[in-house]
């Protein structure tokens, strides 16, 4: 039998489902009532505002990406094949959400520097985001000679995935993440 989900945990995965596939700015305090299935002063029990649910929703995301993310590569050792993997990674959650994007581009791309708070999450989601392929990067330059500089490569590298996860969502297809990964085989 499926345990009853908590109202604080509807009012996060209905806010959740909604910032993402219909954006933060369209998505009204009463639509997320009315699909949550709740009364207006739950919400304002759980959350002190809009602002405040979404940054509750980036702090989610934020934990289900790396807890997945490590989850997938676990069984990898070799770090240049788990680099690769990561890109694979990114491919599949680009592929399951029908080419949605990543929930912190949007977010910045709507709220931008607005919101101090979420500007500074998003920097520091993307920010771990680069040191994780940055450690992959030292990992790999033990085992093997780099033909460009180390911390130009992890630049490169961060910045190929990003933009690739991007153009995921404009053009509705993971054609250029698969790119990627034959870029980085070539670097190696």
């Amino acid at each position: 039998m499926k345990q009853k989900s908590s109202v604080k945990e509807r009012i996060l995965d209905t806010a959740s489902r909604l910032f993402y596939h219909q954006g933060f700015n369209s998505t009204g305090i009463n639509q997320i009532i009315a699909e949550a299935d709740i009364a207006i002063g739950s919400l304002y029990k759980h959350y002190e505002s809009k602002s405040d649910l979404l940054y509750h929703y980036l702090e989610q995301q934020e934990t289900e990406y790396f807890a997945n993310l490590n989850d997938y590569l676990k069984d990898e050792k070799q770090p240049l094949k788990k680099l690769l993997k990561l890109i694979d990674y990114r491919i599949k959650l680009q592929e399951e959400s029908n080419f949605s994007g990543c929930h912190f581009i949007k977010i910045n791309a709507e709220i931008g520097r607005e919101d101090k708070k979420i500007e500074q999450f998003v920097l520091a989601h993307k920010e771990r985001q680069r040191e994780y392929i940055n450690v992959l990067i030292d990992e790999i330059s033990t085992e093997k000679t780099l033909l460009i500089e180390k911390n130009a490569l992890q630049n490169s590298i961060f910045l190929m995935i990003e933009g690739a996860v991007v153009s995921a969502g404009i053009n509705g297809n993971t054609n250029d993440l698969k790119a990627v990964k034959k870029s980085i085989n070539q670097f190696f």
